[in-house]
C-alpha cells in the first residue's frame, strides 16, 4: 500500500511540476523567464501573451485550421471504421479474418517509412498546402487503428442479439444502427479520444504536406516560436497551454465514456 501511494506521488511530481512551469512561464517576458525562470516575477504574472498570441499571431488561424481538420478527421474515420469493424464481426468465415489481419498490417508500418511515396501520392493529386489532403491522410493513417479497436470490442457483443434481430426481420442495417452503434458507444467514445489526441498533436504530416502560412495548424505553427539562435519560450509555453486546451476539455466531458470504452472489452472478454 506504502509503495502504491508511493509512486503516486512521485507520477503526480512528474506531472505538476512541468505542468507548473509552463503556466508560470506562459504569464512572463522573456526578460523574467531567463532571470528568474522557477519563480513568480516581482511584478506579478500577466496574461499578455495569450492577447498577443492572438492578436499579432494570427493564432485563432492556426486554432480553426486545426479544428477543421481534426473533427473531419476524427468523423469520417469513425464513420467508415465503425462498419467496417462491424461487417468484419459479422463476417464468421476465414474473408473476416483475412479483412481483420489485412487491417491490423497496417499498424505495423511506421507513418515515417511511408512519407516518400505518400507525399509523392499526394503531391500528384494536388493536395499539398491543403487542409483537405490533411484530412484525407488523416483517415487512411488511422483508419487500421480505428478498425481494431472497435473491432475487438463488436466481438464481444453476444451474437444471440444479432440471431433475435435478424429472426424478426431487421436486415443488416438496421441491426448495424439500432443495435451495434448503441452497445458501441462507449467504445466509440473511447476511439473518438484517441484520434482526437492523434490528429490535434500531429505535427509530422502538416510539417510534410503544409508550407503555406494559411493552412498551418496548431502544432506546426508553435515551430516558428523557436528559432536557430534563440527561443520564444514564454509565446512557446502560451502556445502549448492553448494547444493543449482543447483535449483537456474534450476528456473532462468524455472520460466517463472513455473509461467504460477501455474497461468493457476486458470485462466482457
Amino acid at each position: 500500500m506504502f509503495f502504491r501511494k508511493f509512486s503516486v506521488f512521485i507520477y503526480a511530481v512528474l506531472i505538476l511540476v512541468p505542468l507548473t512551469m509552463v503556466v508560470l512561464t506562459s504569464m512572463k517576458t522573456r526578460n523574467q523567464t531567463f532571470e528568474n525562470p522557477l519563480g513568480i516575477p516581482a511584478d506579478g504574472l500577466r496574461v499578455d501573451n495569450f492577447i498577443t498570441i492572438f492578436q499579432e499571431q494570427t493564432m485563432a488561424g492556426y486554432f480553426i485550421n486545426s479544428a477543421t481538420v481534426t473533427i473531419f478527421s476524427v468523423s469520417f474515420t469513425l464513420f467508415f471504421a465503425v462498419m467496417i469493424a462491424y461487417g468484419i464481426t459479422r463476417l464468421s468465415n476465414w474473408k473476416g479474418n483475412v479483412l481483420f489481419l489485412l487491417f491490423t498490417l497496417g499498424m505495423m508500418v511506421p507513418a515515417q517509412v511511408n512519407m516518400v511515396p505518400l507525399y509523392s501520392v499526394v503531391l500528384n493529386l494536388g493536395l499539398t498546402n491543403s487542409l483537405l489532403g490533411l484530412i484525407l491522410v488523416n483517415i487512411s493513417s488511422t483508419m487500421p487503428v480505428a478498425v481494431f479497436i472497435l473491432t475487438g470490442f463488436m466481438k464481444t457483443l453476444p451474437k444471440e442479439l444479432f440471431e433475435a434481430s435478424t429472426i424478426d426481420g431487421a436486415g443488416n442495417w438496421k441491426i448495424f444502427s439500432k443495435v451495434a452503434i448503441p452497445l458501441s458507444l462507449p467504445s466509440l467514445s473511447a476511439t473518438a479520444i484517441f484520434l482526437f489526441v492523434m490528429h490535434w498533436n500531429d505535427l509530422l504530416y502538416p510539417l510534410l504536406f503544409i508550407t503555406d502560412n494559411a493552412y498551418k495548424t496548431l502544432p506546426l505553427a508553435l515551430l516558428d516560436f523557436q528559432g536557430q539562435y534563440s527561443t520564444n519560450y514564454p509565446m512557446l509555453f502560451t502556445g502549448v497551454l492553448i494547444a493543449s486546451a482543447p483535449m483537456v476539455i474534450t476528456y473532462i466531458f468524455l472520460q466517463r465514456y472513455f473509461v467504460a470504452g477501455m474497461t468493457s472489452g476486458a470485462v466482457k472478454g
